[in-house]
């Protein structure tokens, strides 16, 4: 019984309230009724969000506008805003004050750039390189100075001019050109690039339409300079946007100063390669001081700060000073504050760098050149170029505007890489000399009419000259020139004196002993100088003072020690210069005053048009006028003298020059090219200062005269006579041997045996040639008889003519001992003439006469 109950016990049932374990997944209900209650309060929120938001009244539409399928497309239903939408105004705020009527912040639309961006496949838009020039401008007033810019830029036909608006007035663009007198004459395409409602825009708004509408024209116009006006004159959120967008885009920017219109108008000749250089060109003043020049430095430093740079970046200015520094100039540099401060920019870097040297003895002429070339040296040879210029001279106001319109003329623009001239010009000067180099003479420029195409052009003017002359006093030289005229140097010191002949002295004493040096590497690759030739010899832009003039230190006459070593120096309260005239190595030189007017006075023919540089004269050092083939001939002359007396190489060492380097003029670095050269060498060298003469005109070499081809087939006759293999490819001959035409030669024939072989052959040569022209004179009378006969009689009669000169030829062939061949004229159908080209032809070509 009691395993009966224990049974029973087990199956009862359990109780059903038992306590879940802590594992169990089942959550209380108060976690359901928390999320419920979430939801419901983020529903409210958005809902309150959404509700809140400011819509405008009209449709919403795109940042980006939508400019069709495809560029000959232009759709204008879809750029034009409704009538009634775009006479209403944004929603705003309710009474809005005067400073808050700036005040809408919606979606930007262009309605009107499309139309015009559209048309600019026929101006190359699509090309990056281009000759598109944007202007731009927001405020009305900035427009009106641009304007007169752009229509003279758009008149000279040089570029493609477009003109943007991109402001928040809204007059029409008819009403812009009709307030600023703009008619049918003015050659420039208009763009409307304000976006919808930009009267009531906010700045932030505008800012961001700037950049979107010039992204947009870089997409469709790809221009390659873009100028604006003033940014004093400017709304903050156009210069703003215009100087960030360019940069991204890179597009270089001129921002020009307020009164462009009266003192830049010269910007407008300039071609779009030219502008395009604006902000990557950089300039640096060298200024080389010799002892006891105070006053005449001070005197050039008040004239290049005093000068107007038209918003440009300011050009460093390097100084090098004489071992021992004058007081006044001591004072005049610590005040110096260069560039000036500007009160807009936060921070101030000078550009101003001192090099002071230490020796205080006189240096050698190898020194002086080393010291002033190695102060200077460029960061991109391309970009970056040096002015040098002496303590003797103070520049005009408008010197900076004369040195960046040739620069960016005459080295930047299209068609620079085509031109020949402009890969031989070293740099620019600014004065031009009233003496030749040796001061030996007065020198008077050619007055040569210009060949440019001007209407209006003045021929006689005087012109602009390429002279084959360096400059110190006041020149430009280009960065690429002057790395190869460091490697020139470098080379040319290292040569031991007692191996290179006397050179003789080219260049007075007066000037600075390096522009030997540069000389020389002028010669030898044909650089010249463009030099200007002002309407008046009374104004210049760098003018020369001679009352403080000081000669360079390496040609300095030492002082006895009883001799007071300083100069009266120049007051800086009185302002007073005192004048020294007890220098020996004066030069004489007229002095001018610097020019105050525009530039365009100076410019050629008056500025009535740009002139090539092959347009102008071209000189050689010593003041001859030279052409271009007569200056290529000189240079390779002198290159070969060059090589063989200074650089020490071998006659047969005509290595390919490399850019920016002159090794190929020297030996140094390939010991199998140098010879030895003993003394009876060098003073049997004849000096290679002398050029070739100035009346001597090479004869074009693609185009042979009468005597030439007589010469060549006579040449070719003989070699045939002596047994000779001709070379086809114009090398040297083989199998020579001795006959009637030649003399036997051995590379091992020296002296006196080598010249009497020459002088035998050359009288050879010219009695066979006098019998060789007697026997063409003979042909050709026979032939002329023959022409005659052939002219009166009919084609049997020709054919007779014609077979009887045949046979004649044969016996003059046998006669001559040519080797030729068989040839046969047959006269055809066309007549005589035919006949005559085919007598030609077989007389010279078959026969090789």
């Amino acid at each position: 019984d009691e395993e009966l109950g224990k049974k029973d016990d087990d199956r009862k049932p359990r109780p059903t309230n038992l306590q879940l374990p802590a594992w169990s997944t089942r959550k209380p209900a108060s976690w359901r009724r928390r999320r419920i209650l979430y939801g419901l309060i983020a529903c409210i929120a958005l809902y309150i969000f959404f509700k809140n938001i400011p819509v405008p009244d009209h449709p919403p539409i795109n940042l980006r506008p939508n400019y069709g399928k495809s560029p000959g497309h232009v759709p204008t239903q879809i750029f034009k805003p409704d009538t009634e939408a775009s006479a209403q105004t944004p929603p705003h705020r309710d009474k809005p004050s005067e400073a808050e009527k700036h005040y809408f912040d919606g979606p930007i639309r262009f309605y009107n750039l499309a139309a015009s961006l559209y048309p600019l496949s026929r101006l190359r838009g699509h090309v990056q390189m281009n000759k598109n020039v944007l202007f731009a401008a927001s405020d009305l007033r900035s427009a009106s100075e641009l304007i007169p810019i752009a229509c003279e830029m758009a008149n000279w036909d040089r570029n493609d001019v477009h003109f943007a608006v991109m402001g928040r007035d809204n007059l029409e663009l008819d009403d812009i050109r009709s307030v600023n007198g703009v008619d049918d004459d003015c050659k420039v395409n208009w763009h409307d690039a304000r976006p919808d409602f930009s009267p009531w825009s906010s700045n932030y708004r505008m800012d961001v339409s700037v950049g979107a509408a010039l992204g947009h024209i870089e997409t469709f116009m790809h221009p390659q300079v873009l100028i604006t006006d003033d940014s004093s004159r400017e709304d903050g959120f156009f210069i703003k946007a215009i100087r960030a967008k360019a940069a991204k885009l890179g597009i270089s920017v001129i921002e020009l100063p307020k009164d462009a219109t009266e003192k830049m108008m010269w910007i407008a000749r300039l071609d779009s390669g030219s502008l395009a250089a604006w902000q990557t060109t950089y300039v640096d003043i060298l200024i080389h001081a010799p002892p006891r020049s105070s006053g005449s430095l001070i005197r050039l430093l008040r004239s290049i700060e005093a000068a107007d740079y038209f918003g440009h970046r300011r050009p460093h200015l390097t100084i090098e000073l004489p071992a021992e520094i004058d007081h006044p100039t001591k004072r005049y540099l610590e005040k110096l504050v260069w560039p000036p401060v500007d009160s807009s920019v936060s921070s101030h870097t000078s550009q101003v760098s001192l090099r002071h040297r230490i020796p205080r003895r006189t240096s050698t002429v190898e020194e002086a050149s080393i010291r002033l070339v190695e102060s200077f040296y460029p960061t991109r040879p391309a970009d970056s170029h040096v002015l040098v210029l002496s303590p003797q001279v103070e520049l005009s106001p408008v010197y900076f505007h004369f040195l960046m319109y040739h620069l960016l003329e005459y080295k930047y623009s299209s068609s620079a890489p085509l031109s020949t001239e402009v890969q031989n010009l070293m740099g620019l000067s600014l004065e031009l000399p009233t003496m030749h180099l040796n001061e030996s003479d007065m020198f008077s420029p050619p007055m040569i009419r210009s060949k440019s195409k001007g209407a209006d052009s003045n021929p006689e003017e005087p012109t602009p000259v390429l002279w084959q002359a360096p400059n110190s006093n006041a020149a430009l030289y280009f960065g690429e020139k002057w790395v190869e005229f460091h490697s020139f140097l470098t080379s040319r010191v290292s040569i031991d004196p007692a191996t290179v002949p006397p050179r003789p002295n080219l260049i007075s004493e007066s000037y600075p002993s390096w522009l030997e040096y540069i000389l020389e590497l002028m010669r030898a690759r044909g650089y010249t100088l463009l030099y200007p030739n002002y309407p008046s010899d009374r104004e210049s832009i760098a003018t020369l003072h001679y009352e403080l003039f000081h000669p360079p230190e390496e040609f300095m006459k030492p002082q006895p020690q009883t001799e007071t070593p300083n100069t009266p120096l120049l007051d800086p309260e009185t302002e007073t210069f005192p004048t020294d005239l007890s220098s020996s190595h004066r030069p004489k030189h007229a002095e001018s005053t610097p020019v105050k007017t525009k530039l365009t006075s100076l410019l050629p023919n008056r500025g009535f048009a740009v002139p090539e540089l092959s347009d102008f004269p071209l000189l050689s050092h010593e003041g001859n006028e030279l052409s271009s083939s007569l200056l290529s001939a000189t240079a390779r002359s002198f290159t070969a003298d060059f090589r063989r007396q200074v650089g020490i190489c071998a006659a047969t060492y005509k290595p390919k020059p490399e850019a920016m380097k002159a090794d190929d003029l020297f030996c140094n670095s390939d010991p199998e090219a140098r010879v030895g050269r003993s003394s009876a060498d060098i003073s049997s060298d004849q000096p290679f200062a002398t050029s070739i003469p100035p009346d001597y005109k090479p004869k074009p070499p693609a185009v042979m005269d009468d005597d030439a081809i007589r010469q060549s087939e006579f040449e070719a006759h003989l070699n045939r006579q002596a047994g000779k293999k001709e070379d086809p490819a114009g090398g040297k001959k083989e199998g020579e041997k001795g006959g009637t035409g030649g003399v036997e030669k051995e590379k091992s024939s020296e002296g006196s045996e080598k010249e009497d072989g020459e002088k035998s052959e050359k009288e050879t040569k010219k009695v066979g040639m006098a019998e060789f022209n007697d026997f063409l004179k003979k042909v050709e009378k026979e032939r002329s008889e023959m022409e005659e006969i052939n002219k009166k009689s009919d084609k049997e009669t020709k054919k007779v003519g014609m077979a009887e000169f045949n046979d004649f030829l044969k016996k003059a062939e046998k006669e001559t001992g040519a080797r030729t061949k068989d040839t046969k004229v047959e006269p055809n159908e066309k007549g005589v003439k035919d006949e005559d080209k085919e007598d030609e032809k077989s007389s010279v070509k078959d026969r090789g006469w």
